[in-house]
């Protein structure tokens, strides 16, 4: 089966994008003339696009929508209003097994309490949507768009003043979101939001407007520096602020009380997916948690590989790792067991194909975080 490619597919043919397949979509990872260690620079220094459209969308309508889908997913929608965003979990429904486990990590935007837009990972997308589907009460109604929504991403320290050049909203708050018109003169909906820790944008457009948003985007952003920027640099910035993946950081068999993310989960709602299962191993302590690896010689820390405590036994395993292009060095993220007592700044190794290689244990981000 081939895989899917986004709207802007032959706009990355003729960049020189380096394709692979990603959740099934083949995607940019990074660019001809500077690959991802320059992408990534210019997302920390100045401005860089991201094509994100293999992210799903999908709306979910109908009277009560918003309280439907706060009955079901984990943080509290009667946190934010209309306009506003929020990151949550779909998590697996208690009677199931792996109950409690992440299904997906999404973002949920709030256009009013009949009407929900729902941003999920390419790969959760149709299960999430299914899910959803399948309990929604009557008179609500849960569509994919998937096909008719491009995503970009605009994100960096000058992805402010690129947005005022496109004629595009800006100047809105943390996880706000407005629609508008610019640029190609296409309705976008912005939200500030983003994955790379930087102040930034993501752009939801129809896509048969993509391409004509993409260059917009590009040649207002052509003085300032603007990159268009691929997966690569997406995950490394990603993983220098310790933001979960899912598959990763995240699945059926990672809890958010394992993964860090129960600030993501409204433990005083009555009723959510995997709430019971959740409340009991956050009262009991998760078994494991997650800890930020920062190398101090010149091993990498790689998924996969095991983490070695002080007698050179295994005590967890690294879930996301990389050379953190900012730092200079390995740096990584890892499950590591809660009765082996790390505290921050502990040392611990990583077997890096056999080689012990020493790592000090943080809490991330790796790097100041500019997103608010």
């Amino acid at each position: 089966m081939s895989p899917l490619t986004s709207p802007l597919h032959d706009r990355h043919l003729a960049a020189g994008a380096k394709l692979a397949d990603f959740s099934g979509w083949s995607m940019p990872i990074e660019y001809a003339g500077g690959g991802v260690l320059a992408e990534h620079a210019a997302v920390r220094d100045g401005v860089g696009l991201f094509d994100v459209s293999h992210l799903g969308t999908g709306t979910v309508r109908g009277p009560g929508a918003a309280e439907f889908v706060n009955a079901c997913l984990t943080n509290d929608l009667d946190r934010i209003g209309p306009g506003q965003a929020q990151y949550t979990l779909c998590c697996v429904p208690d009677g199931e097994e792996h109950a409690g486990g992440v299904v997906d990590d999404l973002i949920v935007y709030l256009h009013g309490p009949d009407d929900v837009l729902l941003v999920p990972n390419a790969a959760n997308a149709a299960e999430v949507l299914g899910r959803l589907a399948d309990a929604a009460p009557p008179g609500v109604t849960v569509e994919d768009r998937h096909a008719d929504v491009a995503v970009l991403a605009v994100q960096g320290p000058r992805s402010l003043q690129v947005l005022e050049l496109l004629g595009v909203p800006g100047e809105i708050g943390y996880m706000s979101f407005v629609t508008g018109t610019g640029g190609a003169g296409a309705e976008v909906t912005v939200c500030r939001t983003g994955y790379t820790g930087e102040h930034g944008y993501e752009l939801l457009v129809g896509a048969d407007r993509a391409v004509e948003l993409w260059d917009a985007v590009l040649e207002a952003g052509q003085d300032l520096g603007i990159r268009p920027c691929g997966l690569g640099a997406r995950d490394t910035l990603r993983t220098e602020m310790g933001y979960p993946l899912h598959g990763h950081e995240l699945s059926r068999d990672i809890t958010p009380n394992q993964a860090r993310a129960g600030w993501a989960v409204g433990w005083r709602k009555p009723v959510f997916w995997g709430r019971d299962a959740l409340a009991a191993e956050k009262e009991a302590g998760p078994e494991r948690v997650l800890w930020g690896l920062k190398a101090t010689g010149r091993g990498i820390p790689r998924p996969g590989m095991a983490v070695l405590g002080a007698d050179g036994a295994p005590v967890g395993e690294v879930t996301s790792g990389t050379f953190s292009p900012s730092l200079r060095t390995g740096i990584g993220l890892a499950l590591v067991d809660t009765a082996a007592g790390v505290e921050e700044g502990g040392e611990l190794t990583v077997d890096v194909r056999g080689r012990p290689q020493p790592v000090t244990a943080v809490r991330p981000p790796f790097v100041p975080s500019h997103v608010r």
